[in-house]
């Protein structure tokens, strides 16, 4: 597997947010690989993991975009990886389960990031922060079954 890294971005305010965002839904790699929704539904997932970067890191982290080549079958995947120095997860399986939040919101994000992705992966270190992965592989990669 080859690792190209689109952009690093620190997530210490809203704006820089809105600057992920938007490289995210301008990335050439990711428009010719994804149709038009995909790529919107890809930045909606960076969006939501910079945001609980903001609500639950203490606005200390960083979103890191890179694009994984499968030297195999010669396809490739998007990969967001959320990275925090929060208090990190108490209960990682909760948290990707509909309705769970520690913070008074609908608890819609992570279980809504893991349905529009092929994998989410958290790794957490209580105390010390928290690492949060997805992938979405383009084309014939793609999980074949969407529902879960």
């Amino acid at each position: 597997m080859n690792r190209t890294t689109l952009g690093r971005f620190d997530i210490l305010a809203d704006a820089d947010l809105h600057i992920a965002v938007f490289n995210i839904q301008s990335n050439m790699r990711l428009r010719g690989s994804f149709s038009a929704t995909d790529v919107v539904m890809i930045a909606t997932v960076a969006s939501e993991f910079g945001r609980n970067i903001l609500k639950y890191g203490g606005a200390r982290g960083y979103l890191l975009v890179s694009w994984i080549e499968d030297d195999t079958c010669g396809n490739g995947a998007i990969e967001i990886q959320a990275v925090d120095y929060g208090p990190g997860f108490i209960d990682v399986e909760a948290a990707v389960k509909d309705g769970y939040s520690t913070g008074g919101t609908l608890g819609l994000g992570l279980p809504g990031a893991a349905r529009i992705m092929d994998s989410l992966e958290i790794k957490s270190q209580p105390g010390c922060g928290a690492t949060v992965t997805a992938k979405k592989w383009a084309r014939s990669n793609a999980r074949p079954n969407r529902s879960r």
